[in-house]
């Protein structure tokens, strides 16, 4: 079938829906047996393009629905309803070692999704589509609240959900490259969760004054959340990426003040000066830097940092002491920091003190370190900024993109899940989601 049919149809639904989300694309009104390739286009907040395109055949009623027809090449294939986001890549010609991240939550990420005849891999952008359409995938959900903190000398914005509340709460730390990332904690808000996006190694009193923040930092952020009317005191749960684990396993087990429910632990470790404190910490990592190796294209791997796991138990957070449930994510090919050794060891710990119990934990074969929510695109290596140093390199963050895709499409519904046991118990969240608008 070499002839374009006119009146092509082009449907996604929903069009408008939270970033963890799925939707049903379907193609109507083409040949039977016609080739397409289907494409979608995103322009990030920083000036980049990203994209991501898929082959198909049309059936013999003239349709192509992506959420059972296999895609036969491009960015994916096979089965993937998701795969024209999560398989998103830098469009030809970018700056290299890009990782996609929305930092403007108060807008949608808008997905331009096209019909091309043909297989097509290449100048896109050069030709007419047969139809399109853009979506919005949002991390707020109506109705959510996004209010910045400021007291007790945070830096930290809360996001409260869709109704009076009061809601269960939860503190979400990001890793070891600072700044403020609120999506996470935005789609959390967007479940039915009060969220708290803290920024730790780069807040406004540290560029004020020079300092890291000390412990009490993270103790003050608890009481804002537990202080808050419209936040269930007794219900407060700690969620960790990276180095942000480090700190939400420290403070569940020695923390006097701040009292969770439960937490969460993603691609993070339990080997730290226990005594330590935020710069302490980063000073620990830093004397093992003859460890980081690099590979062939010269992105540094830092997984060796903290192996082998030490049996002083000076230098582990004693998991045995720790009285909450605890969720753990891993990817076993992460090539930044040692979670799947750390875990192995936690289990051990854990199992020796009798509280294994708490302990669920969640292990991605041919998963990395950024172990994000839902669709989000993969980034195998991307530029990182040290934040003591402010040091610019490229690391490996490891994994592969299908295992990787569907490690974190996994470990999010099993997080929600674990949450919404923990904090809510059979209590209704009564979120509104787009779809129902």
């Amino acid at each position: 079938m070499d002839g374009k049919p006119c009146c092509v149809k082009l449907s996604v639904q929903p069009s408008r829906g939270l970033m963890d989300e799925k939707f049903i694309v379907l193609v109507q009104n083409v040949f039977p047996g016609f080739q397409l390739t289907l494409h979608a286009l995103y322009k990030c907040e920083d000036g980049h393009s990203w994209e991501a395109f898929a082959h198909y055949t049309a059936s013999a009623i003239g349709t192509v629905n992506v959420s059972v027809d296999p895609s036969l090449g491009g960015t994916y294939s096979g089965v993937e309803p998701m795969g024209l986001l999560w398989s998103l890549r830098p469009v030809p010609g970018s700056k290299p070692w890009l990782r996609m991240r929305k930092m403007n939550v108060q807008t949608p990420m808008e997905v331009t999704i096209s019909v091309y005849p043909g297989y097509q891999t290449e100048g896109f952008l050069d030709q007419v589509s047969l139809a399109g359409v853009v979506v919005e995938r949002w991390y707020m959900a109506p109705g959510v609240r996004r209010i910045p903190i400021t007291e007790a000398g945070l830096t930290a914005t809360l996001f409260l959900p869709p109704g009076p509340g009061p809601f269960p709460g939860l503190l979400d730390l990001w890793g070891g490259g600072g700044k403020l990332v609120e999506y996470r904690s935005a789609l959390l808000a967007s479940h039915g969760f009060a969220s708290l996006a803290l920024d730790y190694l780069t807040p406004q009193v540290t560029i004020e004054t020079g300092k890291m923040v000390d412990n009490q930092y993270f103790e003050r952020a608890f009481k804002v959340l537990e202080q808050h009317p419209q936040i269930l005191s007794s219900r407060i749960g700690m969620i960790g990426l990276s180095f942000g684990t480090s700190i939400t396993l420290k403070m569940a087990v020695y923390s006097q003040v701040a009292k969770f429910r439960c937490i969460v632990g993603i691609s993070g470790s339990h080997v730290q000066p226990v005594d330590g404190s935020v710069e302490q910490l980063m000073n620990f990592f830093k004397e093992n830097t003859e460890k980081t190796r690099f590979n062939s294209e010269n992105h540094v791997i830092c997984r060796d940092l903290l192996l082998p796991i030490p049996t002083d138990p000076s230098l582990k957070v004693d998991v045995g002491r720790l009285q909450c449930p605890l969720l753990l994510v891993v990817g076993e090919d992460d090539q930044n920091w040692p979670a799947y050794e750390s875990a192995l060891d936690i289990k051990e710990m854990m199992e020796r003190a009798g509280n294994s119990h708490l302990l669920t934990l969640l292990s991605y074969p041919d998963t990395g370190h950024l172990i994000e929510p839902p669709f989000t695109p993969f980034a195998k290596a991307s530029t990182f900024r040290a934040v003591t140093s402010r040091q610019i390199m490229i690391a490996l963050w490891g994994g592969e993109t299908v295992a990787h895709s569907r490690a974190q499409e996994d470990a999010w519904r099993k997080t929600l899940v674990f949450l919404r046991a923990h904090l809510y118990g059979n209590v209704n969240t009564g979120v509104t989601s787009f779809s129902n608008l």
